[in-house]
């Protein structure tokens, strides 16, 4: 309901046809998408015996989680760029980034994601797999999936090690940006320019620390330092929790979100 609502609202409300609201859509419609696919089939397993899931349904989950992700990486990155744009060069930004730019950036946030998930899923599917298939995941992920392989998985380990440039090169570029950005907010004389300035990139922030610590703890920490409990644990947050939050994020520190959502129910309601 809360990155519903904020697709909503932000295609009603010409005040928020900005870029910045249109990144949020598609990491609100990523946050939708992803929630769906694994949410129904985890509450399904947790509260049902038969704790199963079928070879069709572990390959849809697997490709859509991985291409989402990714999506998700390339995504935080372009809305980066966006907020180093809006706030270094503010008297521009419109000319900068204009709608025609804003889609092609998205595009290829998509087409990186899925390009990739298309890659990997195949491969990790088609490992052979020997005896009783038990998963010790709340859904399939890369990680578990592999570990069900009955046969040496190191070349495909380095596969995907090189894909790690998925997450490497987004993050850079992330803190290039944000570097720039305290850089120039720090220039500023006003202590009231500077909160507006924070403010602005704040919410940004704080998604991107959940989303890429977790990420990068379960794909990038050595396995023999993985718990089980604990990789579950934090799969959960990088999965579940950022669509959580970024809806709470987006509009209770967004006042003009909050206008749009006020206008939104008064108009509904039939008030002027």
């Amino acid at each position: 309901m809360g990155n519903g609502t904020i697709i909503l609202v932000s295609y009603l409300d010409p005040h928020l046809h900005t870029p910045m609201y249109f990144f949020l859509t598609h990491l609100s419609f990523i946050g939708l998408i992803h929630v769906t696919c694994i949410s129904p089939q985890m509450l399904v397993n947790l509260r049902d015996p038969d704790k199963s899931i079928s070879f069709i349904g572990c390959v849809v989950q697997l490709l859509i989680t991985l291409g989402l992700g990714g999506t998700e990486c390339v995504l935080l990155a372009m809305m980066a760029y966006d907020r180093y744009v809006a706030t270094c060069q503010p008297l521009h930004y419109l000319i900068l980034m204009p709608p025609q730019l804003c889609w092609t950036l998205a595009s290829i946030s998509w087409l990186i994601g899925f390009s990739n998930s298309l890659v990997h899923a195949p491969i990790t599917m088609t490992l052979p797999r020997c005896g009783h298939n038990q998963i010790n995941h709340f859904y399939c992920e890369t990680p578990p999936v592999i570990q069900l392989a009955c046969v040496d998985t190191t070349n495909y380990k380095e596969i995907m090690m090189l894909s790690s440039i998925f997450l490497v090169f987004p993050l850079s570029l992330i803190v290039v940006s944000y570097g720039c950005i305290v850089y120039s907010v720090l220039r500023i004389k006003t202590p009231g320019g500077r909160q507006k300035a924070f403010g602005t990139c704040g919410s940004h922030l704080i998604v991107v620390s959940i989303f890429y610590n977790t990420i990068i703890y379960v794909y990038v920490t050595p396995k023999a330092k993985l718990s089980h409990d604990v990789t579950k644990f934090v799969a959960l947050l990088y999965n579940l929790i950022p669509a959580l939050i970024n809806p709470i994020i987006y509009t209770l520190r967004n006042r003009d979100v909050k206008e749009a959502i006020r206008k939104l129910v008064m108009k509904t309601l039939g008030f002027s």
